[in-house]
């Protein structure tokens, strides 16, 4: 045979299985992921003939996104609409035409959909469409508070800043408030009505949702990793003694206490943490080292994606930042770790990773995964998903979580945290005020948990981190969180 046939004979058949190939791949494995690209405006455009499904709050249970009917040349479409408005704008997202989605709304639309359930669920949507009948998603309830959710945007105002509650015993999340929020229904109707939202920061930036999305200097409130990284030692004890003159020194450069007019002179541990003293933990960071610390804190989640049901996009994990990214040092020589120690350097943090290591402290050092979906129901009533415990790892030892837990305690009844008492609850809090690097410009921060008595698991954790305050902590997110508490274990005090 001629070489020139056997090599175009040759050539046509790769050619062929080429084709065959990359046929196979965009009908099957990349299908998927097509029609979940968010541009893929044809596919939005005919998931508006579903009747999406609903989504609840859990006390009361209150929809929190519905549908609206329109014919549209001679179809039946739904629209979706969102009754409580910019109450859980940041949990829920939208859905739209014209931009996509966000919140759950984005991160369980096969679920909403009908797409993706048991068997029973899956049968149904087939057979509504083999009937002509519209395709019913699955509804969601979702386990946020919405009174207490009511109070947290109330306590927020003007003030740009976040609130997340949840119960650290079984993750269930109450309260997820990013503030300035903003109506959804004005996603697909007048966009240009969000950008003109204004607040107490700038910018206002409505559309992120700071209490999963918004990286905060912690101050004093990482002083809680850094008590639980000395005591994980073995090199410190809640009673190790300190001499306090006020300050410390760190590469020749005087490190103040915030109260720079209060030396505490010899002073515990404990005492240290439940009157926030920065030459302390300074010096522990010093002793222990950067890397120590961090080993510590990446057991409280720290540089990994925070857990929920919400894209991942629209989280980020806590930890030191470099140039706008994750960064891990590779020298202790790397960090000052003094000033670290007592949240300054590049340390970021969410609302959401916070309210995480408040939580372990209050249930004996176990790290549980917030989740803000409770179930998942189809159309039926069968459901098709019940979201569990989830044990991410024990964080720090029983006994330590105990020792902070008490020192916690002991910053609420006469430390920095006395605004966040409430009568018949034992409450444990860490008060928190990040330099920004602007004079008398702070990012305050209040975390917390709160149990019946001293004695039984945490009922519930919160973060409060407000931004640009020239007060703090205890001053200005102290009494937010303690408002909020209240309207969450008001309705637990009589189970």
């Amino acid at each position: 045979m001629n070489p020139r046939i056997v090599r175009v004979t040759y050539l046509a058949l790769v050619l062929l299985a080429v084709l065959v190939v990359a046929t196979t791949y965009w009908q099957t494995w990349a299908a998927a992921g097509l029609a979940d690209r968010q541009d893929n405006s044809v596919q939005r455009v005919a998931q508006l003939a579903i009747d999406r499904g609903l989504i609840f709050s859990f006390v009361p249970r209150t929809r929190l996104a519905r549908n609206i009917e329109r014919e549209v040349d001679g179809r039946t479409l739904y629209f979706r609409r969102y009754p409580q408005r910019g109450l859980t704008a940041h949990v829920v997202g939208y859905s739209t035409v014209e931009r996509s989605r966000t919140g759950l709304e984005r991160s369980l639309n096969d679920y909403l959909t009908g797409a993706s359930g048991n068997l029973s669920s899956v049968l149904d949507r087939t057979l509504d469409e083999l009937r002509g009948r519209p395709v019913r998603g699955n509804d969601v309830v979702t386990t946020l508070d919405l009174e207490a959710q009511r109070v947290a945007y109330e306590q927020l105002g003007t003030r740009c800043g976040a609130v997340f509650a949840f119960d650290p015993r079984t993750g269930k999340v109450k309260v997820m408030a990013s503030s300035p929020t903003f109506d959804p229904n004005l996603v697909e109707t007048d966009f240009a009505a969000i950008s003109r939202i204004t607040a107490d920061c700038t910018p206002a930036a409505p559309l992120i949702n700071r209490a999963s999305d918004g990286l905060y200097v912690p101050g004093s409130t990482f002083k809680v990793i850094t008590a639980a990284a000395a005591l994980e030692s073995g090199k410190f004890e809640p009673t190790s003694t300190f001499v306090d003159p006020g300050y410390c020194t760190v590469y020749g450069k005087r490190v103040n206490n915030f109260d720079t007019t209060r030396p505490f002179g010899t002073i515990t541990l404990e005492t240290a943490l439940v009157y926030s003293v920065n030459s302390v933990f300074c010096n522990i960071g010093l002793e222990l080292g950067a890397k120590a610390i961090l080993r510590q804190a990446r057991r409280f989640g720290f540089y990994e994606r925070p857990p929920l049901e919400t894209p991942a996009d629209e989280r980020s994990p806590s930890g030191l930042y470099r140039d706008g990214k994750l960064w891990t040092p590779a020298r202790d020589s790397d960090v000052d770790a003094g000033r670290m120690a007592f949240g300054q350097e590049r340390m970021l943090v969410t609302a959401e990773q916070m309210a995480m290591v408040a939580g372990a402290m209050g249930v004996r050092g176990r790290l549980v995964e917030p989740h803000v979906v409770d179930r998942i129901v189809a159309p039926n009533g069968d459901v098709v998903r019940r979201s569990r415990p989830t044990l991410v790892r024990r964080a720090v030892s029983a006994e330590t979580a105990a020792a902070i837990a008490r020192m916690m305690r002991l910053a609420v009844e006469r430390g920095t945290g006395t605004a966040a008492r409430i009568p018949g609850w034992s409450v444990g809090g860490k008060t928190g005020t990040g330099e920004t690097g602007v004079p008398g410009v702070n990012t305050t921060w209040f975390i917390a948990f709160a149990s019946r008595d001293e004695e039984t698991p945490a009922e519930l954790a919160i973060a409060v981190v407000l931004e640009r305050q020239s007060g703090t902590g205890g001053t200005t997110a102290a009494p937010i969180a303690r408002a909020v508490m209240e309207a969450i274990l008001r309705d637990t005090e009589n189970p």
